[in-house]
């Protein structure tokens, strides 16, 4: 099996295609090669409407989740846009939030990791610097606090009074 087919089966993202998988040159990286899907137009980072692009941006690299010991990353160019109210954009695509070169999923593969480790430990467990692992936990917080639930509370103490 190839990882582009498990790629596809775990994180699939409509209007883009995992087209190979390579190893770098020294063989410690893979790189998996993404390219839009043929007839589907960008999304702008702007107002969020899609267009044709015109053209595209040197590749970026992305991290992914490590695997078997490997670092990945995504490998995209990305497109540019003409928006009429926005002027010129870059496309904005599913798997990266603001600026990060993290993926959202390595993001959350991270900050789930900082809660059982130290930072420092995980950014050396996953080849990765402490500033990634922060950001990471930066993005999670958020997101984790809009989304709590604290239950019925049956009682409520008071340790002090002043």
């Amino acid at each position: 099996m190839e990882l582009t087919t498990i790629l596809n089966q775990g994180y699939r993202f409509r209007g883009f295609v995992y087209e190979r998988a390579t190893f770098s040159t020294d063989k410690k990286i893979l790189e998996v090669h993404v390219r839009p899907r043929r007839g589907s137009d960008p999304t702008w980072s702007g107002c969020q409407q899609r267009t044709r692009g015109y053209d595209h941006l040197e590749e970026r690299r992305f991290e992914f989740i490590p695997s078997w010991g490997f670092l990945v990353f995504f490998l995209y160019r990305m497109r540019r846009v003409n928006c009429g109210r926005c002027g010129i954009l870059v496309e904005k695509v599913p798997w990266r939030m603001g600026k990060h070169q993290l993926t959202k999923v390595d993001m959350q593969f991270l900050a789930h990791w900082a809660r059982k480790l130290s930072w420092k430990e995980v950014a050396e467990s996953f080849q990765t610097s402490w500033e990634k692992v922060c950001d990471s936990v930066q993005y999670v917080v958020p997101w984790g606090l809009q989304h709590r639930t604290l239950g019925p509370i049956f009682a409520m103490g008071v340790d002090e009074l002043p």
